[in-house]
């Protein structure tokens, strides 16, 4: 293939013909395409793991579900997105992403289904355990696929909308749950085989996404990627460049954990822990905290948190790419963490500076959601970038699912006041983390990151990264 050269607003030249670099290629219908059935899968997986709180709190009785079973089924999907999240990102960086991006959904839809016909609480453990693996392998190819195909000017907003998508399921699972409560004795039951509706709708389109040029270009299938940005993006927008790398006998979870990649992995599992298990602790029990802390309408409150959640990813959409990633991050942490400590002090505490809290912590760790979207896959170059999101998954889910498991216990033996000072806990360690040794990338581009990835493949002399980082 002809060289391509660049200038300085993102053009060049093939072969004398005029083009756009494929990280500034313009926004096309294709680029939709690809963010709705990502959404898709996201909201998909917000549905399957909100509405597990609210079928828990009806299914209690009939299953004989202890505080122990409840705490293990309401971790299970946690536990399980560990496990898939960690397998799938060194084999989508292996593989590519597009297989399990296509077909992933039928399978956690047929998973679903088959949830109805439980009779035991071990019976329903096992098939959240490999929902939540399921769950796992959409969060590393569905932030991958999409983050290779969005132009760079808009990626923050196309990523954002991912979590839009999130909380939008977690919220509308909860409205489901409680519209669907009074159905029958087994509403139960229902509201487990709603989570295959959103599975199924998104199918059709993810099957027609093609695989990721950046990824094919980077494991020498250039014709291939040449062939997708024809038909999807046009003749006017180059191919991805290949960058060389030298050859390595290191797995991918060793390279994250090298000199050249560990700050970024550190600071990606560190930040992603630390904003989920307030999130999940306080979020799948929220009626039940609600109601613990004398607000004397579970649903009322919980109505508010799940509004919070929604109104809070929409705020960070609007703002993910006005502010810099590293203020974005560390103010994520700091204000929930001041509204949590009010409501742990604060014993006699009104009702409705009760709900305001509650609703600012919400709203707040649920706009940082975006950077989950965001900034994970901007710390890691197209080689490593699916084994990096996943190993942040996996490290925050062994934090989620112990707290989702603790957070009833600990509420039953020692008071709601001490779960929420553990979660005031978490967010400082969360924002002295940022703080300290979080990157900026909100100006990086994908081809800088595997440059830099390149020079450390090829360099063995490399002993650690640039202070934090690439210049745009």
């Amino acid at each position: 293939m002809s060289s391509w050269r660049r200038n300085s607003n993102g053009r060049g030249t093939r072969g004398g013909v005029t083009t756009t670099e494929y990280d500034e290629a313009p926004l096309r219908l294709f680029h939709l395409r690809v963010a709705v059935g990502s959404a898709g899968g996201v909201f998909s997986d917000g549905f399957g793991l909100g509405i597990v709180g609210i079928c828990l709190s009806r299914a209690a009785s009939q299953l004989g579900l202890t505080p122990l079973w409840m705490g293990l089924l309401g971790g299970a999907s946690l536990a399980g997105l560990f496990a898939g999240a960690l397998l799938t990102g060194p084999a989508a960086d292996r593989c590519g992403r597009r297989r399990i991006f296509a077909y992933n959904m039928a399978i956690l839809g047929v998973l679903s289904v088959l949830q109805v016909f439980i009779g035991s609480g071990a019976q329903l453990l096992a098939l959240r355990l490999a929902i939540g693996f399921l769950l796992g392998t959409d969060y590393v190819v569905s932030k991958a696929l999409l983050t290779e195909f969005t132009p760079r000017r808009i990626r923050g907003r196309v990523l954002g909308l991912l979590s839009v998508a999130w909380a939008g399921g977690y919220a509308c699972a909860y409205f489901v749950g409680f519209a669907l409560a009074g159905v029958d004795q087994e509403s139960w039951r229902w509201m487990l085989l709603s989570s295959a509706v959103p599975c199924l709708l998104v199918l059709p389109l993810r099957v027609t996404i093609p695989e990721s040029p950046l990824w094919l270009t980077n494991h020498g299938y250039g014709e291939a990627a040449a062939r997708i940005v024809r038909a999807r993006l046009g003749s006017g927008v180059a191919p991805p460049v290949r960058t060389p790398m030298a050859p390595t006998s290191r797995g991918r979870w060793r390279q994250l954990v090298s000199p050249a990649w560990r700050r970024r992995t550190f600071v990606a599992c560190a930040f992603f822990t630390c904003q989920v298990i307030p999130y999940f602790a306080v979020g799948t029990f929220v009626s039940q905290v609600m109601s613990a802390v004398n607000l004397k309408s579970g649903y009322l409150g919980g109505l508010i948190y799940n509004l919070s959640l929604l109104g809070g990813a929409i705020l960070g959409l609007s703002v993910v790419d006005r502010l810099s990633r590293r203020s974005f991050l560390i103010g994520s942490f700091g204000i929930p963490a001041a509204a949590m400590l009010v409501l742990t002090v604060w014993t006699g505490i009104p009702t409705v500076a009760m709900i305001v809290l509650f609703a600012v912590f919400a709203g707040v760790l649920s706009a940082a959601s975006n950077l989950v979207y965001v900034y994970l896959p901007e710390l890691f170059p197209t080689d490593l970038r699916a084994s990096g999101i996943g190993l942040a998954i996996a490290s925050s889910r062994i934090g989620s699912a112990i707290s989702t498991f603790l957070l009833p216990v600990i509420v039953a033996a020692y008071g709601i006041r001490t779960a929420l000072g553990a979660c005031v806990a978490v967010l400082a360690v969360g924002a002295l983390v940022c703080q300290r040794w979080a990157p900026e990338t909100r100006h990086v581009g994908l081809a800088a990151l595997d440059q830099l990835a390149a020079t450390h493949s090829n360099d063995a002399n490399t002993q650690d990264m640039p202070r934090w980082g690439v210049s745009s």
